[in-house]
């Protein structure tokens, strides 16, 4: 079997490189799995990357990484860390759940990590998601999971957990612990979290919400906390906590939130508003009808939903982009990463309706395998039925 080539971090751009067959590849996870699939009884000389591999291929998951330094210690001394990401079940998945979470997902499991999948259904009820209701919140994490597989995510690399069921006598002492080390005003600056804005006049059972998403972190025992920037306050209370309650202070890898189709009328795409976001369950012509719509602003990447997606869910997922056009514009084009489609974009090369029509195509074929899979599964069909005819409540 070859062995890593050490000296590949020294080559720029900083990404990810194997040896196959004497051949040095420095490209993404997808180009080595086009080795698997092409060469399939020669996978086993495609070798493991080294700390240096793993730490940028998490570095492409994290916008913000508190702190690089801890987390490159954290993959020398550990050879498969635990990270965890939690999920209240509400509403029909959307991009940023069942294609970017998946997304990244995957990169994570590819760097040795092994992840732990939080389904927080009392958090939904403290939310009042699903009306309150905790039957109709399972029947919805259930559907989750149905979502997951469909996108691709290796379920037996993962740990689905629910949150109610690691809730015994030490979790609740956590709890209480944690709620003794910080203020109130810090609780409920925290409830942001929460998707929530706290006030003296929100129900007392919001104000549980940050002290119990810490406890999960330690609950769970978990390395790294890797969820969205919207859950940044809670990773931070956890680090800051975690040494006077005598707990591991876990690295914080905070992924990037997808925007609005609206752009910067709205903070991040939100499922609850069905005009503003994608569905994965959207049709190609829904897909593209929405992408046609949004906001685009000509020569300009600046609070762009369509460049946001481009480079965050299209680059996530494929080593390039192929944009078609007539001949009388310019013909088709290949971009070979995120930063010469900008290139080409910000110059005038690269027209919004071309650029809409070329991420409509490659996001309605992340979207198709899960569309699949909800017409195929008996059971996945009658999971999404249900979902569907439920009020969405924010």
């Amino acid at each position: 079997m070859g062995i890593l080539l050490n000296k590949w971090r020294d080559l720029a751009p900083p990404r990810t490189c194997y040896i196959y067959n004497n051949y040095l590849f420095r490209s993404s996870t997808q180009s080595v799995l086009s080795v698997f699939i092409n060469f399939p009884t020669h996978y086993t000389n495609l070798i493991e990357m080294d700390v240096e591999g793993r730490l940028e291929l998490i570095k492409q998951v994290g916008e913000e990484i508190v702190t690089e330094e801890e987390l490159r210690e954290l993959l020398e001394t550990k050879e498969h860390p635990v990270a965890y990401d939690g999920f209240e079940p509400s509403g029909m998945a959307h991009l940023p759940f069942g294609v970017y979470r998946a997304i990244n997902l995957k990169k994570m499991i590819d760097a040795g990590v092994r992840f732990k999948l939080l389904l927080a259904d009392w958090y939904a009820w403290i939310n009042d998601k699903m009306g309150g209701d905790l039957e109709k919140i399972r029947k919805v994490g259930e559907y989750f999971i149905e979502v997951w597989k469909a996108a691709g995510v290796p379920m037996d690399k993962v740990e689905v957990l629910w949150a109610s069921e690691q809730m015994d006598r030490e979790y609740w002492k956590t709890v209480i612990s944690i709620a003794k080390n910080h203020t109130l005003r810090r609780t409920v600056r925290a409830m942001s979290i929460a998707g929530r804005e706290g006030t003296m006049e929100s129900p007392t059972a919001w104000a549980f919400y940050p002290s119990m998403q810490v406890a999960d972190i330690f609950q769970l025992d978990v390395d790294i906390c890797q969820l969205g920037m919207d859950q940044r306050r809670a990773n931070m209370l956890a680090r800051e906590i975690a040494p006077r309650l005598g707990r591991k202070k876990p690295v914080a890898v905070h992924h990037h939130m997808l925007m609005s189709l609206r752009g910067p009328r709205d903070k991040k795409m939100s499922k609850s508003e069905p005009e503003t976001c994608i569905y994965v369950h959207d049709s190609e012509e829904e897909i593209r009808r929405k992408i046609e719509r949004a906001y685009c602003p000509e020569r300009s990447v600046q609070d762009n939903p369509i460049t946001d997606y481009a480079k965050h869910v299209i680059f996530g997922a494929f080593d390039s982009m192929e944009i078609c056009r007539e001949r009388k514009y310019g013909g088709d084009v290949v971009y070979r990463g995120f930063s010469e489609l900008e290139r080409a974009y910000v110059k005038g090369e690269l027209h919004p309706l071309d650029l809409k029509r070329g991420v409509a195509d490659y996001i309605n074929r992340l979207c198709a395998p899960i569309r699949r899979h909800f017409e195929r599964d008996k059971r996945a069909q009658r999971l999404y039925e249900f979902v569907r005819e439920q009020e969405v409540t924010h």
